[in-house]
């Protein structure tokens, strides 16, 4: 998370990005002015746009943005370390917003692993964002990514 995201879109275009996800929490203001703005200069540049929401912020802030996004980003711990446990009390914000926007991406981050991935998925999540359970020792990253990989597909039937 970083503060005025604002500023840093061109340089990610530069550096080839093809999206950008910011944190609401980082623009948001009363009016959603700042947050629409960013939106707007990011999908001016080209790329896609998606907005991350840290656990206390309720979901309903995104409404008057979900027509204007690519995807949205569900924390499922308090960003800033890796390895925290999931936190499964995130997942009505995800069946909110499935329901919501049955085909968005939805992305959810932190404390995801082969025990969490059915709780996001059932929920309506189809982006998974793993970094400890895929890379700690002694774990088959390409049997966990399939793990997650079967499990969202068992599951979107039912969004």
């Amino acid at each position: 998370m970083v503060t005025h995201p604002e500023t840093m879109i061109d340089d990610f275009k530069a550096a080839g990005a093809s999206g950008i996800t910011f944190h609401l929490e980082a623009t948001e203001r009363a009016d959603g002015s700042i947050t629409a703005n960013v939106i707007q200069r990011i999908k001016q540049a080209g790329m896609k746009c998606g907005i991350s929401l840290k656990p206390k912020t309720p979901v309903e802030l995104l409404f008057p943005f979900l027509d204007q996004i690519d995807f949205v980003l569900i924390m499922t711990v308090e960003p800033g370390f890796g390895g925290q446990a999931f936190m499964g009390d995130m997942m009505p914000k995800v069946e909110t917003l499935r329901k919501r926007c049955p085909n968005m991406d939805i992305q959810v981050d932190g404390g995801l692993d082969p025990v969490t991935i059915d709780a996001a998925a059932k929920a309506g999540a189809n982006v998974i964002v793993a970094g400890s359970s895929l890379f700690k020792p002694g774990q088959n990253p390409k049997e966990t990514m399939q793990l997650f990989r079967d499990t969202i597909n068992k599951y979107k039937v039912n969004w």
